[in-house]
């Protein structure tokens, strides 16, 4: 029996990104209690991928907001353009009365003011400062703003769907978290992740990708590298193997393109001080000969 019914089960995935079940839950029960889904995961695990994959999923519009360390609240609801509006005054013949021109609505105002239902991502909210979450507050809860320069009060016509990611960088305060709906992907196991290579490259040799993903798993359990692959660097080396025509058995023997797997020098020096072997691939790079 299930346990939604179908206006509860809105989002089942999309073609181009494998949602685990948990996953798929947590997004409905979001959409359900109109609360923004907050996503934390290692990166390369798709966090920012999922609200592409909602709005397609559900046939939405998806609205960005890449927050930034100096993204302020504000800026996600209104910008009064005060610089436009002198420059118009003192080199244009325009009528500056109008307060109302010079308002630009930002993504969370946007997402509130439009006619239909869209899919809002606020993606990396920890890279702001530790009052950006609290500042959001009360236009979370009651869906509305006032633009005191217009007296004009924005209410939200149709409650977004709102997707949060997170890289764990800064801690959340715990009245933001308290509106949320929580989920952490997991990275994905060796199957999980033969589904998500197979999304992207449904013709990959079957003996290439059992190497590769050999390797590659081998590699995050180097505990002493930085930054581990993840899986969008999983799925750049694979099509660099697919296009250098590396056959699977020189795989774990030279692992070719090391550089795009591992993206930081102490990584890299760790690796070729650690293993023995060193050969050279197609393009000159240095590699060593993978011992498990």
């Amino acid at each position: 029996m299930p346990y939604f019914d179908k206006e509860f089960d809105k989002f089942k995935g999309s073609d181009d990104y494998v949602a685990s079940a948990p996953l798929k839950s947590a997004v409905n029960v979001s959409i359900a209690l109109g609360r923004p889904l907050l996503i934390r995961g290692e990166p390369g695990t798709g966090k920012t991928m999922l609200a592409h994959s909602i709005a397609e999923g559900l046939d939405k519009r998806l609205l960005v907001w890449n927050i930034k360390s100096t993204t302020k609240a504000q800026e996600g609801l209104y910008v009064y353009d005060t610089v436009q509006r002198l420059n118009d005054s003192r080199f244009g013949d325009k009528d500056i009365s109008d307060i109302g021109q010079y308002i630009n609505l930002g993504k969370l105002g946007e997402s509130f003011d439009i006619d239909e239902q869209v899919v809002l991502l606020i993606d990396e909210i920890d890279k702001a400062d530790l009052e950006f979450p609290n500042d959001l507050l009360n236009e979370l809860d009651v869906m509305t703003f006032y633009i005191p320069e217009t007296k004009q009060t924005i209410k939200t016509k149709h409650r977004p769907i709102m997707i949060v990611t997170s890289n764990a960088e800064k801690e959340l305060p715990d009245a933001f978290l308290r509106r949320c709906v929580f989920h952490y992907i997991e990275f994905p196991d060796k199957e999980g992740m033969e589904e998500i290579v197979h999304v992207h490259y449904p013709d990959v040799e079957k003996n290439l990708l059992k190497e590769a993903l050999k390797v590659f798993y081998a590699l995050r359990n180097v505990d002493e590298f930085r930054k581990k692959p993840s899986t969008s660097e999983l799925l750049d080396w694979l099509q660099a193997l697919m296009l250098g025509g590396i056959p699977h058995d020189k795989i774990s023997e030279e692992i070719p393109f090391i550089g795009t797997l591992l993206k930081k020098e102490v990584d890299h020096e760790y690796f070729n001080s650690a293993y023995s072997g060193r050969a050279s691939d197609s393009g000159g790079n240095r590699n060593v000969r993978w011992r498990y």
